[in-house]
């Protein structure tokens, strides 16, 4: 039986080639553009595979992303849909978005690029912010990830709301279902996009959006580019709807040098790192799926694409 792994970074992939090999010593685990024979391949570990790689291994009883979205993988019109995909979530992530999120939250709060930009014309700038509990702050997406950043957000006191498909949210956090979304975003002065990507959410945080936030809003997107319209929240920015966007995710990765995000004076711009997978934290989730794979045990994280997520 073989594993087939591909990363469109060749030294990514030797990484979790290797270490993948280390934990799952009893497979053959190689490069998927070097498997002569693809009869062999049960298992594939992607990151953004080529078109029409999967549909070639005939045998293929389940495909893991490497990471908690599925969306490169839908993209992928050959794709067998009868195969299940396993989403890659684990304990390590899961903490790295909620330090990422928590961390952000807490700068627009208490209004760190305010206090930067009065150091540096030297003023004495003292600014009276609310206490969390005055500030709401909403976060789009409640699953995995945006549970656990819903919790964490409520333990340091901030009024959270989170809007998802069923409404379904943690205990101290207010739901909103499909039909409460404009009374969850006229409420949101902090809105966090956590949402999976889908046809129906791809270009979500639009300009019809953007203008239902109290304004003065503040966006951090964590999610996926393709949610964002950049044109959109440019023009936001620019009238004052929006007063600060935090970025990690882009519609083109690496963001290109010319681009107006990496010098606008209200984007801070990261490079994808808000929950960085890597192969030692990730790959133990993704050998321990396989095994439970093999013992005839499924996964939790197990979807389809036909579900979008």
């Amino acid at each position: 039986m073989t594993i087939a792994v591909t990363l469109p970074d060749p030294e990514k992939l030797v990484w979790w080639r290797d270490h993948l090999r280390e934990l799952l010593p009893d497979h053959h685990i190689n490069n998927a553009a070097e498997i002569s024979d693809p009869q062999t391949v049960r298992y594939a570990v992607v990151w953004k595979p080529p078109e029409g790689l999967l549909a070639s291994f005939p045998n293929l009883k389940a495909t893991i992303s490497i990471g908690a979205g599925i969306d490169h993988i839908a993209a992928d019109p050959q794709y067998p849909a009868s195969v299940p995909v396993i989403k890659t979530i684990g304990p390590d992530m899961t903490q790295r978005m909620c330090e990422y999120v928590a961390l952000h939250v807490l700068r627009l709060h208490r209004q760190l690029p305010e206090l930067q930009k009065a150091q540096t014309r030297k003023a004495w700038h003292q600014i009276v912010t609310p206490t969390a509990p005055d500030r709401k702050v909403g976060i789009l997406g409640l699953g995995h990830l945006g549970c656990h950043v819903a919790r964490t957000l409520t333990a340091l006191g901030f009024d959270v709301a989170g809007w998802s498909r069923s409404g379904a949210a943690p205990d101290g956090v207010t739901g909103f279902n499909e039909s409460g979304l404009n009374r969850f975003l006229a409420q949101s002065e902090i809105l966090i996009c956590l949402l999976p990507l889908t046809p129906e959410t791809k270009g979500f945080l639009s300009k019809p959006i953007l203008e239902q936030l109290p304004k003065g809003a503040s966006l951090i997107n964590a999610a996926r580019g393709a949610h964002l319209i950049e044109d959109d929240l440019l023009a936001a920015l620019g009238k004052g709807q929006i007063s600060y966007a935090t970025l990690d995710v882009f519609n083109t990765e690496p963001l290109p040098s010319d681009h107006p995000f990496w010098t606008h004076p209200r984007v801070l711009v990261t490079p994808h790192t808000a929950s960085l997978i890597d192969p030692v934290s990730g790959g133990k989730v993704i050998a321990a799926n396989i095994r439970k794979l093999e013992a005839g045990h499924t996964p939790d994280a197990l979807t389809y694409i036909s579900r979008g997520y």
